[in-house]
């Protein structure tokens, strides 16, 4: 994917862990890159730059909560392609981040973005 740059929740529950393992292992792939969500956050003007340089944004959220999506819209950035992992079958506290969930949750990212 041309350009793609990844941003996970890496909060503090399982799906968070596990939403931050997933995008690690996309950006080893080859299908994005990880970007740092925090510097989003933090409005760190290097990174808010290339943000509105690439081609495609993708957020892995952990819980229902979204505030990794919450991040980005506050940054300005409305056309982030989302990977809710509550939404694909991960529950918060009953999801640990593991090698089996990792994968799922890396063919679920890999989904939305073809």
């Amino acid at each position: 994917m041309a350009n793609a740059l990844i941003y996970a929740c890496s909060g503090a529950a399982d799906v968070g862990a596990l939403s931050d393992l997933a995008a690690r292992r996309l950006s080893v792939e080859g299908v994005g890159k990880m970007d740092c969500l925090a510097a989003i956050a933090a409005c760190h003007g290097g990174k808010l730059a290339n943000a509105r340089e690439a081609d495609v944004l993708f957020v892995i959220d952990g819980c229902p909560q979204s505030c990794a999506s919450k991040v980005m819209r506050a940054a300005g950035f409305e056309t982030c392609k989302v990977l809710q992992l509550a939404e694909t079958g991960f529950a918060k506290g009953a999801s640990p981040a593991n090698a089996e969930n990792a994968a799922k949750a890396v063919a679920a990212a890999k989904a939305i973005l073809e």
